[in-house]
């Protein structure tokens, strides 16, 4: 009976873990081919040797001048994530472009909560805006902050929780590629690798159930990316006329030829 048990528990112990497997993989690779998940990015080269890598991908019906503007101004007391504004925010996220938050350089912070951010590592405009954090700069930004952590939104008191079973030492890139596409689209793709040095049991048993809200969060970004720029695309401009001299047509008026007739007199 105990052998029979034993055998009974541990199929259905792979079958979970079968099942778990496969909506991780969906999670983590949500909206993006195969192709996509398995070629290079911009920004891989900052996390060379991951515990997990995220690439999800997104099709967006503008061009990527029309995307570019809402990545660059993202961040926690700027433009917001386009997410659930409740987890990750002081406020709602803009649904305006501000031309004061378009000035984003390497070597910048965009801010993840009141004390923490991400470093601008990589910038190409209308193509790669690329994001880092490791264990240094964190405690960095820990060192200098403020301690009241009263008004930090619910998903930020609890990202908190979580950082603190995370391992002490860690690194991430986050990366967010724009690829034109015919018809005048763009492929958003948005990749996520981060490297963790030897963890406790709690963190690995929590660290499938962030990765889970975490990718709830960026999946809504990804949504509210779109739906911004489809509302702020600019349809191409007109191909320009060259203008041409109009001829005076024998009415009984003197005309002034040009771009527009101009009555100047009626003649008797």
């Amino acid at each position: 009976m105990r052998v029979r048990n034993s055998i009974a528990l541990a199929a259905i112990g792979t079958t979970v873990g079968i099942g778990v497997g496969r909506v991780v993989r969906w999670w983590r690779t949500w909206g993006s081919d195969p192709m996509e998940a398995g070629r290079s990015l911009p920004g891989d080269e900052l996390v060379p040797t991951p515990t997990a890598i995220d690439t999800r991908g997104i099709t967006i019906d503008a061009p990527p001048e029309a995307v570019w503007p809402w990545l660059v101004q993202m961040g926690f007391d700027r433009a917001g994530w386009y997410s659930y504004d409740r987890f990750d925010m002081r406020g709602k996220s803009l649904e305006t472009i501000v031309p004061k938050l378009q000035d984003l350089a390497v070597g910048d912070l965009m801010p993840m909560s009141p004390d923490a951010g991400f470093e601008v590592r990589i910038l190409e405009p209308r193509r790669a805006l690329v994001l880092f954090a490791d264990t240094a700069l964190i405690e960095r930004q820990a060192a200098g902050a403020a301690r009241d952590k009263s008004d930090a939104p619910a998903g930020l008191a609890a990202s908190g929780a979580f950082l603190r079973q995370a391992p002490q030492a860690f690194a991430a890139s986050w990366a967010f590629s724009l690829e034109p596409l015919d018809g005048g689209r763009t492929r958003l793709i948005e990749r996520f690798r981060v490297r963790f040095e030897a963890s406790g049991p709690s963190f690995r048993f929590i660290g499938p159930v962030m990765g889970f809200g975490v990718f709830v969060m960026m999946q809504r970004q990804m949504l509210g990316i779109r739906e911004r720029a489809l509302r702020t695309a600019v349809a191409p401009p007109l191909p320009s006329v060259s203008p041409t001299t109009t001829r005076p047509k024998v009415t009984g008026q003197v005309v002034v030829p040009g771009p527009k007739e101009v009555l100047v007199s009626s003649a008797s």
